[in-house]
């Protein structure tokens, strides 16, 4: 619903970068969904069932881009949630997480107080915006539970930040621009709450 609203609108989705290439905002969830689940529990652990159930019944979504009555729509942290990798079929995601675990170990055995490790699943608010940022946001791993932590600048359940984005429209940061809060009304408009 939200990619038939922004594209009604004459959003423009695109790569993260100077190039702006055009996206896909929605791929479905694949054959495959389930096997990258699998995989993920054998190497991680338990995850959270809200994880495991976006990954085999949603797929990947990305809605960064440039609406044309709000500049700045890129600087408000537009929903991105990237774990099976459909848009870039050539790689693999169970390598790319296997290398950020591996970073992540590295990290720990330096800095006993780094915490949990934090499966990727989608760039930073500043990186969405083609700003140098911090790091990825995710979900902290290993997690039996149902709902799973959310880290992004803070951390949350999964499914209050996802509750949060679709009460903004997709795009839950605050920014400047006059036409941001009748698009998010526009955007939110009737969605409702997980």
């Amino acid at each position: 619903m939200l990619v038939e609203r922004l594209t009604s609108q004459g959003f423009r989705f695109h790569s993260n970068d100077g190039l702006r290439v055009p996206v896909v905002p929605f791929r479905p969830a694949t054959p495959a969904a389930p096997r990258l689940v699998s995989w993920l529990e054998a190497e991680f652990g338990p995850i959270p069932l809200a994880l495991s159930s976006w990954i085999r019944l949603v797929g990947d979504v990305w809605l960064v881009g440039t609406h044309p009555e709000w500049s700045e729509s890129s600087y408000a942290d537009p929903l991105v949630i990237e774990l099976e990798g459909t848009r870039f079929p050539q790689e693999s995601m169970a390598g790319f997480f296997a290398a950020e675990y591996e970073a992540w170990e590295e990290e720990v055995s330096d800095d006993p107080q780094v915490g949990s490790f934090v499966l990727p699943a989608a760039p930073d608010r500043l990186h969405k915006a083609n700003v140098s940022g911090g790091d990825s946001y995710g979900l902290r791993l290993p997690d039996g539970g149902i709902d799973g932590i959310f880290v992004t600048e803070a951390e949350m359940p999964f499914v209050s930040y996802l509750n949060m984005a679709f009460e903004s429209g997709g795009f839950p940061a605050e920014t400047a621009g006059g036409g941001r809060a009748r698009v998010r009304k526009s955007l939110a408009e009737g969605l409702l709450a997980l």
